[in-house]
């Protein structure tokens, strides 16, 4: 299974753009007294995309590692089903094997696991 295709949006080009119209911004602020608060609401709305480009590389993060452990599952499912088909005496020991790579394997009153 390949990784996740890539994003739509490119973030280092939008962290370029935000830090050239910071600039600007802090530039025009300086020069234009009279605008005042519009440049400081511009700044308060930028201060915003460096936080927003974080937690978007952060859900990214989470989703890839979602995305390969479920591959994993899948793949552990498969590899049962064929087990099972060709006679194995254990087939389910390819998903136990990666379910217990995710959680502990639960036990009965007696002991046993799965």
């Amino acid at each position: 299974m390949t990784d996740l295709p890539p994003p739509d949006i490119d973030l280092q080009e939008i962290t370029t753009r935000h830090h050239t119209a910071r600039r600007l911004l802090t530039a025009l602020s300086a020069s234009t007294l009279t605008l005042a608060d519009l440049w400081n609401s511009l700044h308060a709305a930028l201060d915003d995309i460096p936080a927003l480009c974080a937690e978007i590389l952060r859900m990214r993060d989470d989703m890839t590692a979602l995305y390969h452990s479920r591959a994993d599952l899948l793949a552990a499912a498969r590899a049962t089903l064929s087990a099972d088909h060709a006679g194995e005496t254990d087939p389910l020991y390819y998903l136990r094997d990666e379910l217990t790579q995710h959680t502990p394997p639960p036990s009965d009153d007696q002991g046993d696991t799965w």
